[in-house]
């Protein structure tokens, strides 16, 4: 049997450590889920969520699902039979939305990006003169790049614009109004410093209007969830059991990220991810997302020549306790993936971080 106590130093693609303020908070007592207590629970937490997405939309709210059930909400809410959706791959989650999108009925124009790189906004808004959406990653956790999605917003013109935020909400500048998002979906497990199992979703009342009115999933249609939280006119409606704990976790990260300041929480993952990319040089490995477009809450980094990549995780593993991440797809072997997210973004995660690296590569 495991040793159910066993700790580790989180430093892969996610999840992260979390903020010991959510890990306290999901001790609170058991509340119903439509207890005034709770109802008032949720509200600040959909408030809270509204300030780190950047946005006044109404329908801002913690869905029960992780990030991915995120992404199924954002395109089974806007697409369905024949709906063009353009969507920028340039790693494994835009291609996955490409997946999403297509068993929603969507008519997919895939426009494929070299993988490191980040989306060229004007190859992505000339690909089709009509589109129903426009998707795109911000942070693409699977190459360690940030993308402009305010320039695919700017041009978007009629299209939805859909954004997946799980690696960069909470931690890195996130502004869904003045970017022009319409559908944005992110995660808890990174930046946020929360357990997985929420996806903070977010709907402009322009992507609310064109929805989908009766689409392929009950328990995402984003008409009910809306009246859960109070969206709609009238009394709350209910639609599920939310994860009554879970939204506590949330809400105390929530608060305590905004009792730092958000912006100097943002400034803080920036200097960690500034320092570890530094460090990195400074050994001699050679970083694999494009320079200037690199996430400071996710690194990549080559697997030097020689270099067993799964040895040295394991031994970063049995002699530090510490997890960081392979890449993905064909790059499984060849680039480790190390984030600095939430708690974990501060210089003494950066230095503990080079030290065992610079051993395991000498030792594994």
């Amino acid at each position: 049997m495991p040793d159910i106590l066993t700790s580790r130093f989180l430093f892969g693609p996610g999840p992260s450590n979390c903020y010991p303020e959510a890990m306290a908070a999901l001790a609170y007592p058991v509340l119903g889920h439509l207890d005034p207590v709770f109802i008032e629970r949720l509200d600040h937490t959909c408030e809270g969520l509204r300030t780190v997405w950047g946005t006044s939309n109404a329908r801002t709210l913690p869905l029960s699902a992780t990030g991915s059930g995120g992404m199924e909400a954002a395109f089974v809410n806007t697409v369905s039979d024949g709906d063009v959706a353009v969507i920028a791959v340039n790693g494994l989650f835009g291609a996955r939305m490409c997946e999403v999108a297509r068993r929603c009925g969507a008519t997919v124009v895939r426009v494929d990006h070299e993988w490191g790189q980040p989306v060229d906004a004007d190859r992505v808004l000339s690909a089709h003169p009509n589109p129903k959406v426009i998707a795109a990653v911000h942070a693409e956790t699977s190459v360690g790049v940030l993308s402009d999605i305010a320039a695919l917003g700017a041009g978007k013109g009629d299209a939805l614009l859909i954004t997946d935020a799980v690696t960069s909400i909470g931690g890195l500048e996130l502004l869904a109004d003045d970017w022009g998002i319409d559908v944005g979906y992110a995660g808890t497990q990174k930046c946020l410093g929360v357990p997985p199992g929420l996806s903070p979703f977010t709907v402009s009342d322009r992507a609310f209007e064109r929805r989908v009115k009766d689409p392929r999933s009950w328990y995402l249609d984003i008409g009910l969830l809306g009246g859960y939280v109070g969206a709609a006119s009238g009394a709350r409606t209910y639609h599920h059991t939310a994860p009554v704990t879970m939204i506590a976790g949330l809400e105390a990260a929530l608060d305590r990220i905004l009792a730092e300041g958000l912006e100097n929480v943002q400034a803080r993952h920036r200097a960690a991810g500034a320092a570890l990319q530094h460090g990195l040089q400074d050994m001699g490995l050679e970083l694999f997302a494009a320079e200037g477009s690199r996430l400071p809450s996710l690194t990549t980094v080559k697997v030097p020549d020689g270099v067993n990549s799964a040895a040295v995780r394991a031994y970063l593993l049995e002699n530090f306790s510490m997890e960081i991440g392979s890449g993905v797809g064909e790059f499984a072997d060849t680039v480790w993936r190390i984030g600095m997210m939430g708690p974990n973004a501060n210089s003494a995660s950066v230095t503990l971080v080079l030290g065992a690296l610079k051993e395991a590569i000498a030792k594994a």
